[in-house]
């Protein structure tokens, strides 16, 4: 039985669920590769959406903030996560003190400042109200 051109990609590829930071890196060059191809064939269009749902499993598990933290938390971890120094906060917040309040939960997140945050960290803004 012939091996069609998905299953060969496959097999070159071996797509799993990606558990570490190497793994994420491998995949994430592999579908940057095939998203700067000027054409695709089905095959490798079928594989970019295989690899992308890995990539948004792996992003989920890893880059967001869990569900269950106050907008101070989630703020906290985005910062941490994207290697930004509070300093970055201060577009949004104004004064250095207003930051660190915010931050330590000691300062609710207005709802213009969360859509700020919203916008800087990709995220929906309601993740910060």
């Amino acid at each position: 039985m012939p091996v069609s051109a998905y299953e060969q990609l496959l097999v070159d590829v071996l797509p799993s669920r990606i558990e570490t930071n190497a793994e994420y890196d491998t995949i994430r060059t592999r579908f940057g590769d095939l998203l700067r191809k000027a054409r695709r064939c089905k095959a490798e269009e079928r594989l970019m959406d295989l690899l992308g749902v890995l990539i948004e499993d792996f992003d989920r598990r890893n880059s967001l903030p869990p569900d269950d933290g106050t907008p101070s938390e989630r703020l906290r971890f985005l910062m941490e996560h994207s290697a930004r120094p509070s300093s970055d906060l201060l577009t949004v917040f104004g004064q250095r003190s207003h930051v660190n309040e915010a931050l330590n939960g000691k300062r609710p997140i207005s709802i213009e400042q969360a859509r700020r945050l919203g916008r800087m960290f990709s995220v929906s803004a309601g993740l910060f109200i």
